[in-house]
C-alpha cells in the first residue's frame, strides 16, 4: 500500500466529509467522545455497505488499511 502525499489531511477531510454523508442519510449520530478510530471504522463501513468504496479483504481490514481507503475516497470527491 503506497501512503499519498497528504494522506493525514485527507484522512481528516474523509472523516468530516463521512460523519456529514452517514448523518444526512439519518442512519448515525456521532458523539464528541466518539474516537478518530471508531469513526473511521463506521464510515468505512458504511461506504463499502453503500458500495461506494471497495472493500478490503476481511483478513487486511486493519485501522491503517481503513485510513488508507477513505483518504483515497476523500482524494476522488469534489471540493
Amino acid at each position: 500500500m503506497k501512503k499519498l502525499k497528504n494522506e493525514k489531511e485527507l484522512v481528516k477531510k474523509a472523516i468530516t466529509m463521512g460523519m456529514e454523508y452517514g448523518e444526512k442519510r439519518g442512519v448515525v449520530e456521532f458523539e464528541a467522545t466518539d474516537s478518530a478510530a471508531e469513526k473511521v471504522e463506521y464510515i468505512y463501513r458504511l461506504l463499502v455497505h453503500d458500495k461506494l468504496i471497495q472493500p478490503l479483504p476481511e483478513d487486511q481490514v486493519s485501522q491503517q488499511s481503513m485510513q488508507h481507503k477513505l483518504a483515497i475516497w476523500a482524494s476522488k470527491q469534489k471540493p
